[in-house]
C-alpha cells in the first residue's frame, strides 16, 4: 500500500473514478482504435482528453500530463448533458473494450469501479497459463489513494476464499502493502478465523503431531510453531538487511535471537554492534544463563540456522579480557554442543581445542574446564571427538602444571570413562606417559608424572563409580600397580621428581574419593624409608643440636626429624660421584622429599580416620636435629659451602614447619592449636635468620632448594641477586666509565643489606604453600594450658597467642592468595616475544578451589579481620596518647611498631582486595556480598549510628566551611615542602630508600610543584640551589636545603621538574599582536627557558641512562610548546624588546645544542630506549632553526642569520668522528655552528 496520497476534491472523488494510462503496452496495429469504435463514448472522451488508443501491441499515447488528463476527463463527464448517466455508458464501453485480452492488460488502472470489474473478471483467468491474477494484485500495490479501504479488503477476502493456493499466497503476502496500517489488525484477525480447523481435523492433526514427536530425534522436528518462528525471523532478517533504521532499533531493545540475526548479516557494523551489545547486556546481567538455556531448549531448530554466528560470538566472549562475559561464552558452547547435531558438536570441540592451544593462560583454563564438563556430562558424544582433544598433547610445552593436570584428567576420562568408548586411546596415553617418564629432561619427566597420576585417578574413579561391576576392579588393579611402580622407578633417582610424585599423589587423595587408591598409597608410605628415628650424633658440617621440641615431657624415647644428618648424607652423595663396581647402590633419601612425603602421609591418615590425626600428632611437636642458630651471627666468617648449607638447612626447616601447620591447623584440641601457633612463631623466627644468611650468599651461584617449584623451574633457578648482577654487568658495558660511581654505591648498599638481611618476598615460590585452612589460625585468641609439676600439681600455666610477627606472616600469605584468586582486574596479556612467567607458582593447592569458594572462606574470616583491625587501631591510639604523639620516643619498641604498622596496612589491603573482587558484580554472587556487608554492618551500634547521622544533619551547612578552613590552614604546597625538607629514616635509623620511597617522593614533589605559587621559581630554586649543594657534598650525602635530594633520588627530582616545567609552559596563554601582557609573557618565557637550560646542563654531571631518557622526552615536548606558543610572541616582540628576545634565543640555543649532543651520544651508545626519542627531537630542532629564520625575515633582519654544519659531539664535548671524517686532516675541518641571531 502506497503512503503517498494526492489531495482530490471530495465531491469529485466520490462520483468520478480516476483513469490513468501510463505507457501501457499493447501490440501495434496500422489503424487506431478510434476507427474501430467511432461512436464509443469511452474512445471519444479519451481522445478529447488527450489519450490516443492503439490496437494490438502498439503502446497507447498520451499527449498531456497525467494530472491534466484526469482533469479534462472529469470536466467532459461533468459537463455532458446526460450526466451522471453518461458515466454508466462510459463504463459499459470500457467493459466492451477490455474483452480483448491484449487490451485488458493495458487497462489495469487504479480506479474503484475498474478494480471491481477486474475482480469480477479475475476468476476467468485463474486457469490460464499466464499468471494474470498476480499482475492484477501487483498493480494494487501502487495505488496512489484508496477511496474505500473496507470494501477493497472485503473483496480481497472474497478472492482468498475462492482462489487457489498460489493466488491466495500472492494476495496474503501483498495485503500489508495494499491496505492501510489501521486495517492490518482486523485483516489479521479475519485471516486467523479462517485458519481454525474443524474438530475432526484438529484431532487428526494432534495425532499426527504426537506420532512425529515420538519418532523424532534429539533435535525437534519441524512443526507449525517452529515454522512460524522461522518465518518471523526470516522477515526480520530481510528487513534488517535492507533497512538500516530497523537494525538500529533492534540494537537499542535487544533480544538474544535478534542478536544472532544481526550477527549473521554480512555488514561489519552489524556484527560489531551485536558483539558489543551482547557483552554489555551480559555484563549488566540483562542476559543470563537461564535465558540462553530456554532459547536453545525451545528453539533448537531455529537456532541451528544461526550456528556460525553462535560459534563466532562464543569465541569472541571466551577471548575477551572481561571476566564477566567469559562464563557466558562457555555457556554458549555447552548449549550449542547439547542442542545441535554431530556436525555442530564437532565444530564446538574443534573451537575449544583451538582455545586450549592458543597459549593465553586464561583462555586455555576456560577451554580445558569446558571440555572436562562436556566429557562428564556427555561422555558418549565426546568420545567421538577424542582425536581432536588428543591434539592438545602437541602443545604441552606451553601449558602450566595445573593445565597439564586438567588435560590428562580430560584424556583419562575419555579413555577410562563409564561408556568404555575410549579403548583406542588407552594405548596412546600409555605410550605418551612412558615416553615422558623415560626422558632425562626434568620438564618432560614432570609431565609424565602428572599424567600418570591423573590416569591412575581416572581409573580409580571409574571403578569407584561402577558399583554394579566389581569385576572391573580386578581388571584395572594390575594396571594401576604397574603404572605406580613405573613412576616410582623413574623418579627415585631424582629427588625433585620423587617430591613431585608424592605431591601429585597427595593432591589426588585430596580431590578424589578413592578408597582403593588409599591402600595403594599407604603401601608406598610404609615402603618409604622415613627418617624419623634418632641416629648417632656423628660429626657434621655444623654441630648437631636438638631444637624446637614442644613435647618436653616426652623427650625420653621420643622421635626427632633427622634433618641435619639427612642433609649431610645428601651432600656427600652429591659430591661422591664414583662408586665401586658391584656395590649395590643404596636408596637415596633426600631432605627435599621430606615435606612432600609428610603431606602424603597426613592425607592418608585423614582419609582413613575421617580427619583424625591422632596416630601422627607426635610429628607436630617433635624436635628437629639442627644446629645452634648462634652460627647465623657469624655467617660472614663462614665459607661459601657452609653458608649455602646453612641457608638450605633453614629452608628445609621452615618448609617442614609450614607443612605441619597445614596438617594440624584444622584440629580442635586447644593443645594442638597452641602447638600450631608456636610453629608459626618458629617460622617467623627462622625467616628472620634466613634473611641474614641469604644476604651473605649474594655473590655466589647458590641454588635454592626447590621444595615446591620443581615442576615449574625444571633446571633449577638461580637467585635473583645473580641475575641482577649479570644485568648490572651488561649495563656497565653499555654505560662505560660513568657507572663507576653507581657500582661503588651498590657495593655500599650490599654491605648494608648484608647486615640487615634481604627481603623474602621474591622467595615465596620456594616455600611450601600454606593451605587455605591454615588461615583459620587467625581466629585463635589467647591460648593457655596448665603444666603439671613432678607431684602432678598444676602450679604453672603456659599462654600462647598470635604476636605482631605471626599476624603479619598470616596476613601476607592471605593477601597473596587474594591477589591471585580474587583479582579485581583481568590479567594483561604478555607482550610479543616476552618470556612468560607462571604466576600460579606457589598456588597449586589454592587452584583446587574456585574463586567463589575462596571468597566464602575469606568472608568467614571477616569478623576476625575486623577484630584485628580494631586492635591495631586501638594500639596506635594508646601509643599516641601515652607518648604525646612522638613516634620515636625513648622506650618505644621500634620493631614492634613497624610490625604493627605493616599489619595495619595489610589488613586494609586484605579488606580492599576482598571487596574489590569483580565477581561481586555478578548476580550469582550478590548473596555473598550481602553477607559480607552484613558482617560489617553488624559491628556497628545502631544507637551510635543514629546519633552520628542526627548530629551531621544539624551541621550540614557548616561542614563545607569546616572543610574550607582545614584546606586554608594547611596549604598543600607548604605541607608537601615540609615533608620534602625532612630527612626520612626507617625504624632502624637508616635512610629510607626503595621503590615505595621513590614513588612517595615523586608524589609529594608533584603536589608541591603543582600547588606552589610560582612553578618556575620553585624549579629554579631546586635545580639552581639544591642540586649544586649536592654536587659539592660527599657522594652519599644529601642536599642541605632539600634533605630528600641525594644522588639516589636525583632521577625522581629531575623527572618531576622536567614534567612540571613542560606542563607549566603549556599553560602560558598564546600571544597576539594587540596583547597588553606582552612584557609579562616575555618575562615568563625567559624564566622558563632559563630553567630549561639549567636542567639540560645537569645532564653533564648526571649522565645515566634514565636521566638521558627523561631529558630527551621532555626536551622534545618543551621545544614543541616553545614553537607553538613562544615563537609567535617573539615575532611581535622582536622590534620592541630586541635585547630580551636576543638573550632568550641565545639561552635556548645553548640548550638545543646540548640536546643535539645527546642525540649523537645516543646513536654512539646504540641504545634503543634512547634512540627512539631521537627522530622526533631532531625534527623539532630543525623546525626551531627555520622558525627563528622566519622570525628574523618577518622583522627584516635576514642578515642576522647564517647557517652552517653542526659537528656531532658527545656529552663531554668531544667530536664524534665518522669514517670519512677520520681520513681528513684536522686542519681542513671547518668549524660549524648554528647561530640563530647576531647583533642587529
Amino acid at each position: 500500500m502506497r503512503k503517498k496520497k494526492r489531495s482530490v476534491d471530495d465531491d469529485s472523488t466520490l462520483d468520478v473514478p480516476k483513469s490513468k494510462k501510463t505507457k501501457s503496452s499493447g501490440r501495434p496495429t496500422k489503424s487506431s482504435l478510434q476507427d474501430s469504435y467511432p461512436d464509443s463514448v469511452f474512445v471519444q472522451f479519451l481522445k478529447e482528453s488527450g489519450v490516443t488508443l492503439t490496437a494490438g501491441s502498439t503502446a497507447n499515447e498520451i499527449a498531456a500530463d497525467q494530472v491534466i488528463f484526469q482533469k479534462r476527463l472529469q470536466q467532459h463527464l461533468r459537463k455532458h448533458p446526460r450526466f451522471p448517466n453518461i458515466i454508466k455508458e462510459f463504463i459499459s464501453a470500457l467493459e466492451t473494450y477490455i474483452e480483448d485480452p491484449e487490451r485488458f492488460r493495458n487497462c489495469l488502472l487504479p480506479c474503484t469501479q475498474v478494480i471491481n470489474t477486474l475482480f469480477e473478471k479475475l476468476p476467468e483467468f485463474i486457469e490460464d497459463g499466464l499468471n494474470v491474477p498476480r499482475l492484477i494484485i501487483n498493480q494494487l500495490k501502487w495505488l496512489d489513494r484508496i477511496v474505500d479501504g473496507k470494501d477493497l479488503s472485503s473483496k480481497l477476502m472474497q478472492m482468498v476464499s475462492v482462489a487457489p493456493v498460489e493466488i491466495q499466497r500472492d494476495i496474503i503476502t501483498s495485503l500489508p502493502e495494499i491496505l492501510e496500517d489501521s486495517q492490518h489488525g482486523d485483516m489479521a484477525k479475519e485471516l486467523l478465523e479462517q485458519c481454525v480447523l474443524p474438530a475432526v481435523l484438529q484431532a487428526s492433526q494432534s495425532r499426527m503431531k504426537s506420532k512425529a514427536m515420538s519418532g523424532s530425534s534429539r533435535v525437534p522436528s519441524c512443526n507449525n510453531g517452529q515454522d512460524s518462528v522461522a518465518l518471523v525471523l526470516e522477515v526480520i532478517k530481510s528487513a534488517i538487511r535492507f533497512q538500516k533504521t530497523i537494525s538500529e532499533a533492534w540494537l537499542k531493545v535487544v533480544d538474544l535471537l535478534v542478536l544472532f540475526i544481526l550477527h549473521s548479516t554480512n555488514a561489519n557494523h552489524s556484527r560489531r554492534g551485536a558483539e558489543r551489545v551482547l557483552k554489555v547486556k551480559v555484563r549488566k546481567g540483562l542476559i543470563q544463563e537461564n535465558l540462553l538455556q530456554k532459547t536453545f531448549k525451545g528453539h533448537a531448530q531455529v537456532m541451528r540456522g544461526y550456528f556460525p554466528s553462535i560459534l563466532a560470538l562464543a569465541q569472541g566472549l571466551l577471548r575477551s579480557p572481561d571476566c564477566f562475559v567469559v562464563p557466558f561464552g562457555g555457556h554458549m558452547y555447552k548449549q550449542a554442543f547439547t542442542a545441535f547435531d554431530s556436525y555442530c558438536q564437532q565444530e564446538v570441540v574443534g573451537s575449544l581445542v583451538t582455545h586450549a592451544c592458543s597459549g593465553v593462560s586464561g583462555e586455555v583454563d576456560v577451554a580445558l574446564e569446558l571440555l572436562c564438563e562436556l566429557v562428564s556430562q556427555k561422555p558418549a558424544e565426546m568420545s567421538q571427538f577424542t582425536v581432536f582433544v588428543k591434539g592438545i598433547l602437541d602443545y604441552m610445552d606451553n601449558l602450566t602444571s595445573q593445565q597439564i593436570r586438567r588435560l590428562f584428567h580430560l584424556l583419562s576420562c575419555l579413555a577410562f570413562g563409564q561408556e568404555q568408548h575410549g579403548g583406542h586411546i588407552q594405548d596412546d596415553m600409555h605410550i605418551v606417559i612412558r615416553k615422558q617418564l623415560s626422558s632425562t629432561v626434568p620438564k618432560y619427566k614432570r609431565i609424565g608424572i602428572i599424567g600418570a597420576v591423573m590416569m591412575v585417578g581416572s581409573m580409580g574413579a571409574c571403578r569407584y563409580s561402577l558399583c554394579w561391576c566389581i569385576a572391573v576392579f580386578f581388571i584395572y588393579t594390575p594396571c594401576v600397580m604397574a603404572l605406580l611402580e613405573l613412576v616410582r622407578s623413574c623418579s627415585e633417582s631424582s629427588p625433585e621428581a620423587a617430591a613431585l610424585y608424592y605431591d601429585e599423589l597427595a593432591n589426588l587423595l585430596q580431590t578424589c574419593k578413592l578408597d582403593p587408591l588409599v591402600q595403594v598409597c599407604r603401601f608406598y608410605v610404609f615402603a618409604f624409608p622415613c627418617p624419623l628415628l634418632c641416629v648417632s650424633l656423628s660429626p657434621f658440617v655444623f654441630p648437631a643440636s636438638v631444637m624446637h621440641n614442644l613435647d618436653e615431657d616426652e623427650s625420653q624415647g621420643g622421635i626427632a626429624i633427622n634433618l641435619l644428618p639427612l642433609m649431610t648424607q645428601d651432600q656427600q652423595l652429591k659430591t661422591d660421584t664414583t662408586q665401586p663396581a658391584g656395590v649395590k647402590k643404596e636408596r637415596r633419601v633426600s631432605p627435599l622429599c621430606l615435606s612432600s612425603f609428610f603431606r602424603l602421609l597426613r592425607l592418608c591418615e585423614e582419609v582413613q580416620h575421617q580427619g583424625d590425626l591422632e596416630e601422627i600428632d607426635a610429628l607436630l611437636g617433635c624436635p628437629l636435629i639442627l644446629t645452634d642458630m648462634e652460627v647465623v651471627e657469624k655467617v660472614e666468617s663462614l665459607s661459601k659451602a657452609e653458608r649455602e648449607f646453612l641457608c638450605s638447612l633453614l629452608f628445609y626447616t621452615i618448609n617442614w614447619f609450614r607443612e605441619t601447620v597445614n596438617a594440624f591447623c584444622k584440629q580442635n584440641d586447644p593443645e594442638m592449636k597452641m602447638k600450631v601457633v608456636t610453629r608459626i612463631q618458629n617460622i617467623t623466627y627462622l625467616q628472620s635468620l634466613l634473611q641474614t644468611c641469604l644476604a651473605g650468599t649474594r655473590e655466589t651461584d647458590y641454588l635454592l632448594p626447590q621444595c615446591v617449584c620443581i615442576h615449574i623451574y625444571s633446571s633449577g633457578r638461580k637467585r635473583k641477586a645473580s641475575a641482577s648482577k649479570n644485568t648490572s654487568g651488561d649495563k656497565s658495558q653499555l654505560e662505560g666509565a660513568t657507572e663507576a660511581e653507581d657500582s661503588q654505591q651498590n657495593e655500599k648498599e650490599k654491605e648494608k643489606d648484608a647486615k640487615s638481611g634481604v627481603s623474602l618476598s621474591s622467595y615465596g615460590p620456594f616455600f611450601r604453600e600454606l593451605d587455605v585452612e591454615a588461615l583459620s589460625v587467625l581466629q585463635c585468641g589467647l591460648l593457655s594450658r596448665t603444666l603439671l609439676d613432678t607431684e602432678l600439681h598444676s602450679k604453672l600455666r603456659e599462654e600462647v597467642q598470635l604476636g605482631p610477627a605471626e599476624l603479619l606472616f598470616l596476613l601476607e600469605d592471605m593477601w597473596r592468595k587474594l591477589d591471585f584468586s580474587l583479582a579485581s582486574a583481568p590479567a594483561k596479556k604478555a607482550p610479543f616475544l616476552k618470556s612468560k612467567t607462571d604466576k600460579a607458582v606457589g598456588f597449586a593447592h589454592l587452584q583446587q578451589k574456585n574463586a567463589k569458594e575462596f571468597a566464602t572462606c575469606c568472608i568467614e574470616l571477616l569478623p576476625t579481620l575486623c577484630t584485628h583491625l580494631e586492635n591495631c587501631h586501638n594500639h596506635f591510639q594508646v601509643h599516641i596518647a601515652g607518648w604525646h604523639g612522638v613516634v620515636d620516643a625513648p622506650g618505644v619498641d621500634v620493631k614492634e611498631q613497624q610490625l604493627m604498622c605493616s599489619a595495619y596496612q595489610l589488613l586494609l589491603q586484605v579488606l580492599h582486595t576482598t571487596f574489590s573482587w569483580a565477581g561481586f558484580s555478578g548476580l550469582e554472587h550478590r548473596a555473598l556480598l550481602k553477607s559480607a556487608l552484613g558482617v560489617l554492618a553488624g559491628r556497628l551500634k545502631e544507637d551510635e549510628t543514629d546519633l552520628t547521622l542526627d548530629q551531621l544533619s544539624r551541621w550540614e551547612r557548616q561542614c563545607t566551611y569546616f572543610l574550607l578552613a582545614v584546606m586554608l590552614s594547611f596549604p598543600p604546597a607548604s605541607l608537601a615542602r615540609r615533608f620534602l625538607c625532612q630527612e626520612w629514616v626507617t625504624a632502624s635509623g637508616e635512610k629510607e630508600r626503595g621503590n615505595k620511597y621513590n614513588d612517595a617522593l615523586q608524589t609529594l614533589l608533584s603536589i608541591y610543584l603543582e600547588h606552589t605559587d610560582d612553578v618556575l621559581k620553585a624549579v629554579e630554586e631546586i635545580a639552581g640551589e639544591g642540586v649544586p649543594e649536592l654536587l659539592n657534598a660527599a657522594k652519599d650525602a644529601n642536599s642541605r636545603s632539600w634533605p630528600t635530594l641525594n644522588r639516589q633520588t636525583f632521577l625522581v627530582y629531575y623527572k618531576s621538574m622536567m614534567a612540571e616545567l613542560e606542563r607549566a609552559v603549556r599553560k602560558i596563554p598564546s600571544s597576539k599582536q594587540t596583547d597588553n601582557q606582552e612584557v609579562e609573557k616575555l618575562l615568563t618565557w625567559n624564566l622558563a627557558v632559563r630553567d630549561f637550560h639549567i636542567l639540560i646542563n645537569l645532564v653533564k654531571m648526571f649522565d645515566s641512562r634514565p636521566v638521558l631518557t627523561v631529558c630527551l622526552k621532555y626536551g622534545r615536548l618543551f621545544l614543541e610548546s616553545f614553537l607553538k606558543l613562544g615563537m609567535p610572541l617573539l615575532d611581535y616582540s622582536f622590534k620592541k624588546h630586541k635585547e630580551d628576545v636576543q638573550s632568550l634565543l641565545k639561552t635556548i640555543q645553548l640548550s638545543t645544542r646540548q640536546l643535539h649532543h645527546m642525540c649523537g651520544h645516543s646513536k654512539i651508545r646504540q641504545d634503543t630506549g634512547l634512540t627512539n626519542h631521537v627522530p622526533a627531537l631532531k625534527k623539532n630542532l630543525e623546525q626551531f632553526v627555520y622558525r627563528v629564520k622566519a622570525m628574523l625575515t618577518l622583522n627584516h633582519c635576514q642578515e642576522a642569520f647564517w647557517l652552517g654544519n653542526l659537528k656531532n659531539r658527545d656529552l663531554k664535548g668531544e667530536e664524534i668522528l665518522s669514517q670519512k671524517s677520520q681520513a681528513v686532516d684536522e686542519e681542513e675541518e671547518e668549524s660549524s655552528q648554528v647561530q640563530s641571531e647576531e647583533e642587529v
